[in-house]
């Protein structure tokens, strides 16, 4: 007679500012889900990290896919740990892989890092802002920048910009790829600006969403990649990984991308974002 194992318990920690909780998850042994006041933020399976539960981290990790051939070691910058969802996935698919990792919520880096025993690997993790971790960085270190950055539910505006960006591309090799999530609601309005925002400093750039968030239907994530060098990004491949994806998506390049951002101006740092 097989013996039942105990199920954790969640873990909740009040903090000054907001509270954060980590949710076992009952029908996949070993999955937790990371909550920040009340929000769920990363999905985590400690059993098989190559799981991803949610629909925007599939699609940044069709990004991580398509950067270098299958299995390849890169260097990677991600901006925003949460769970570290994404750094586990490229730890198990790509396992000589060099990491950084930067967090600014100490608390939640504490439980994560307490609860959540991180990948084997050449991972470090960095507690700094995002905005300020970046200008510290080398030139031409990273083969991927990942950011999934968020402060009460919103993209800080500091990380939203033309300069944010540029750092960004400051710190990427000449075949490097950038991946942002961002949160929007119809009619998609900043998410018209932040690729706009891409565009004026990426010679490449391109929109994947489901179906529903682009007919405008839904509040939800958007994720736009983008490549210093002019078609670098592997449009065709995004294609097939977003159509096949149990919440189909829909990449917008090129001419498509152009009538989405229709007239939306870049985001500046002194510029308030708004949609």
């Amino acid at each position: 007679m097989a013996r039942h194992q105990r199920r954790r318990a969640a873990v909740r920690v009040p903090v000054a500012s907001h509270v954060i909780e980590l949710v076992p998850v009952s029908t996949r042994p070993g999955a937790r889900v990371l909550y920040v006041d009340g929000v769920a933020q990363s999905y985590v399976d400690l059993v098989d990290p190559t799981y991803l539960h949610f629909d925007y981290v599939r699609r940044m990790a069709s990004v991580i896919d398509a950067a270098a051939p299958k299995r390849e070691p890169v260097d990677a910058l991600h901006l925003g740990g949460g769970g570290f969802t994404l750094p586990r996935y490229l730890a198990a698919t790509r396992p000589d892989s060099t990491q950084v990792v930067v967090e600014r919520d100490a608390a939640l880096l504490d439980l994560v890092q307490r609860e959540l025993p991180l990948p084997h690997g050449d991972l470090r993790v960095r507690l700094a802002d995002a905005g300020e971790a970046i200008e510290a960085e080398p030139a031409a270190g990273y083969d991927l920048v990942l950011a999934d950055v968020y402060e009460a539910a919103k993209m800080p505006a500091h990380v939203a910009g033309v300069e944010f960006a540029a750092q960004v591309a400051r710190v990427l090799r000449p075949d490097g790829l950038y991946t942002v999530n961002l949160t929007d609601l119809p009619p998609l309005g900043y998410s018209r600006v932040q690729a706009a925002t891409l565009r004026a400093v990426f010679a490449d750039v391109c929109l994947i969403a489901g179906r529903a968030m682009l007919r405008g239907r839904r509040y939800g994530n958007v994720v736009l990649a983008a490549a210093r060098k002019p078609g670098r990004l592997p449009v065709a491949r995004l294609t097939t990984r977003a159509l096949r994806d149990p919440v189909a998506g829909v990449v917008l390049h090129g001419a498509a991308l152009d009538r989405f951002i229709d007239g939306a101006q870049p985001l500046h740092q002194t510029t308030s974002p708004s949609g």
